[in-house]
């Protein structure tokens, strides 16, 4: 569970890195804003401030995207070691053991 955790927190840290890095380029934003927004993003919330220029809407649209796929990522890096456990619990076994 500690590595799935640890997984979990790497991806959601370059994820938001990503998105303070890519707020703060493309909409000028302070780091507090852009990291609020970036979290907002990240979390399924959406942004909060508008977005004023075409690159920032652009990139917080593929943003949106990445951090969708990011959380589906990062719950199948936690959810798949408490599945493989209950499997073993009951007795579940592949066709080649």
């Amino acid at each position: 569970m500690f590595i799935a955790i640890g997984l979990w927190m790497i991806l959601t840290i370059v994820g938001l890195a990503i998105g303070i890095a890519g707020y703060a380029r493309f909409e000028g934003m302070s780091f507090v804003d852009a990291y609020v927004n970036a979290a907002m993003i990240l979390s399924g919330m959406g942004p909060l401030g508008e977005l004023k220029t075409a690159a920032g809407k652009v990139f917080a649209g593929s943003y949106a995207i990445f951090s969708g796929l990011v959380i589906v990522i990062a719950t199948g890096f936690v959810l798949a070691p408490i599945f493989h456990r209950i499997l073993h619990r009951f007795h579940v076994e592949s066709k080649g053991d």
